[in-house]
């Protein structure tokens, strides 16, 4: 049963799909107030209750104990002391009830860190609808939620393959060398992805002639090797005469403004850019239309990005920096004068005041921009999949994005951001795939090996070892860190063997990602949805059950040689590597150790089911998924 309870003019987000009956807040069965201009609600939390969802946010699969925050971040460090990264999922699951708040605005969401018994909520403002969903388990709570908010996206199939990127491949010979590296390793590959060096100085929908010359013609040498580019996508337009997307942009009012009515202007990659304001559907329409400048000439995946927005500085802001450093000119800088000259710059990017100085157009009146902050990224999204639904139709162009909210699940996936090459993120990568799955999102997946700081070999093919499983598996790197390509290290062979098991699994995993978009359900679930009573599954956050048949269990420990597993009824262990199972066999219920070495899978199946494997092959047009062999117990 679903209840709607709604509160003044709610904002139309387009995150459900269905139009229920509204009640009033009056009705609302949490203890709840209006205060400051804000909605707060709580409710009580039981000793050992599990709160699950919000879908893309730091800390466990439980979120208990910590304060969270949705609000679409571009914060590149993610760390336990963080409360908001990229996505603002208003979903979570708590004492036997879904409940979701299609609000666009900052939420605050305290569970159980003020006070451990109780959880705390507050909306930044008055207009909302919260949906109230109940349901026997919470399995079934997530089904009724996503029917509620509609199908999510469906890649192509190659878009199942592995994808290579790095900030950047400067130019068209780069590219060549890193598919012929994998080729000679003997490693699958589907794409490489090319991040903002592609372009004319980093102007959205160019291509560098001097960088790629004849960029319809190399696009075409790709794929004849059955390979794909995905290119970024960038959410601000530059400002410059001449750049006919800015200049078409200006002259049909399409960028966001200030208050005057004049365009907002922030400074990212190219310099001052305009923000094109996503929220109205002619600017959408607009904007989707410019992604045939690719698509004209054989691109057939983007990758979204920098659409939180991300502001490096505004004009008005970086004004207001240079005149307050000027001021220190001349002066003996103590203790807090020194700190206060650092702070002027380090508070340039992603400042409130400049997110606050935004306005939309909505209905024919500018809004603030932090009313609708959280749809900014997901109305991107919106705009390129309607465009390629419409012009392609469903499942023919790969597309995924940085900042999201729900609703931005039916037109495109989500990658997990700015990661770093730490072992944590493994686990990281691992607690957020049944959250997003919560929410909406399938088609997602952690940048493997990690974005930020150096890889080592071992944590690479342990990150891949989980990568294996995702809908998403990308390998993609920072600039200015160590070269991230699996072909570079030391026995290239293991890596092999680890993508050479995700080839064989793709029929599998491709049948169960289409199975979880049909019956509006999770791929990845925490193990407790699964085994209620067993407290010892309850409790665990390092391993998943995947589809009806899998239960996985990455190794996420330095040097470590395997790790210590829990079954929660008798499983089959099963190690594959390459095109050889290495072994199986029987373990019953209990806490086990497992050894696993670098370039095996290890999987769990479940008694009397079975998974179909294919040969692998150096690309996903070349799988033959008419020929599998099944893996049984």
């Amino acid at each position: 049963m679903i209840r709607r309870f709604t509160s003044g003019k709610p904002t139309v987000t387009g995150a459900v799909i269905r139009r229920l009956p509204a009640e009033n807040t009056d009705r609302f069965p949490f203890a709840h107030r209006f205060e400051s201009g804000c909605f707060v609600f709580s409710f009580p939390l039981r000793k050992d209750e599990i709160v699950y969802g919000l879908g893309e946010a730091p800390r466990g699969i439980n979120k208990r104990g910590w304060l969270y925050r949705s609000w679409c971040s571009d914060d590149p460090f993610h760390t336990e002391n963080k409360q908001a990264l990229y996505g603002a999922h208003n979903f979570l699951i708590a004492g036997g009830c879904g409940i979701f708040i299609d609000f666009p605005a900052e939420i605050r969401w305290d569970l159980g860190y003020t006070h451990a018994d109780e959880a705390v909520i507050r909306l930044d403002g008055e207009d909302f609808d919260i949906y109230l969903i109940r349901g026997e388990t919470p399995r079934k709570i997530v089904r009724e939620f996503r029917a509620l908010i509609g199908k999510s996206y469906l890649p192509p199939f190659w878009g199942l393959g592995y994808q290579q990127s790095r900030w950047s491949y400067p130019n068209a010979e780069a590219v060549r060398n890193v598919i012929r590296g994998y080729e000679e390793a003997g490693i699958p590959l589907d794409a490489v992805c090319l991040d903002i060096d592609y372009m004319e100085r980093y102007k959205s929908f160019t291509v560098s002639e001097e960088a790629f010359p004849d960029f319809e013609s190399f696009v075409g040498e790709i794929k004849a090797q059955d390979l794909h580019l995905v290119p970024i996508i960038d959410a601000g337009v530059k400002k410059e005469d001449g750049y006919g997307v800015y200049e078409e942009g200006r002259e049909k009012r399409y960028f966001c403004k200030n208050a005057d009515g004049s365009d907002f202007e922030g400074g990212v990659w190219p310099g001052l850019v305009g923000f094109p304001d996503f929220l109205r559907p002619e600017v959408r329409k607009w904007f989707g239309e410019k992604y045939r400048f690719l698509t004209d000439k054989g691109i057939d995946g983007f990758w979204n990005d920098m659409n939180e927005p991300a502001i490096f500085y505004s004009a008005a802001g970086l004004k207001n920096a240079m005149e307050k450093a000027a001021s220190f000119n001349g002066q003996e800088l103590d203790l807090s004068k020194f700190f206060e000259l650092k702070d002027v710059f380090a508070r340039l990017d992603n400042n409130p005041d400049d997110y606050a100085a935004i306005r939309h157009e909505l209905d024919g009146k500018l809004i603030e921009h932090p009313r609708v902050h959280n749809l900014y990224g997901a109305s991107m999204t919106r705009a390129a999949g309607e465009f390629f639904e419409k012009e392609f139709g469903p499942e023919k162009i790969l597309l995924y994005s940085r900042a999201s909210c729900v609703g931005a699940h039916r037109y495109g996936g989500i990658w997990f951001g700015d990661n770093a090459s730490w072992w944590s993120h493994i686990l990281l990568c691992l607690k957020m795939l049944p959250s997003v799955n919560m929410c909406g999102f399938l088609y997602c997946g952690a940048d493997l090996g990690g974005f930020n700081d150096n890889v080592t070999r071992d944590l690479l093919l342990r990150f891949l070892a989980l990568g294996v499983f995702t809908p998403l598996m990308r390998n993609h790197s920072a600039l200015g860190t160590r070269d991230q390509e699996c072909y570079r290290f030391d026995q290239p062979e293991d890596f092999r063997d680890i993508i050479q098991v995700r080839y064989r699994l793709i029929p599998y995993l491709y049948g169960t990602l289409r199975r979880a978009a049909d019956e509006n359900d999770m791929m990845f679930r925490p193990l407790s949805f699964d085994y209620p009573d067993d407290p010892i599954a309850r409790e665990c956050e390092t391993q998943l059950m995947l589809g009806e048949e899998l239960m996985i269990a990455p190794v996420y420990e330095q040097n470590a040689s395997g790790r210590a597993v829990y079954l929660p009824e008798d499983m089959c262990f099963i190690k594959l590597s390459g095109e050889r199972v290495v072994s199986k066999e029987v373990l019953p219920r209990g806490l086990h150790y497992v050894p696993v070495a670098l370039n095996e899978v290890p999987l769990f199946l479940k008694k009397g089911k079975s998974i179909p494997l294919c040969r692998p092959a150096l690309r996903t047009a070349q799988l033959d998924t008419e020929k599998t062999e099944l893996l049984s117990w």
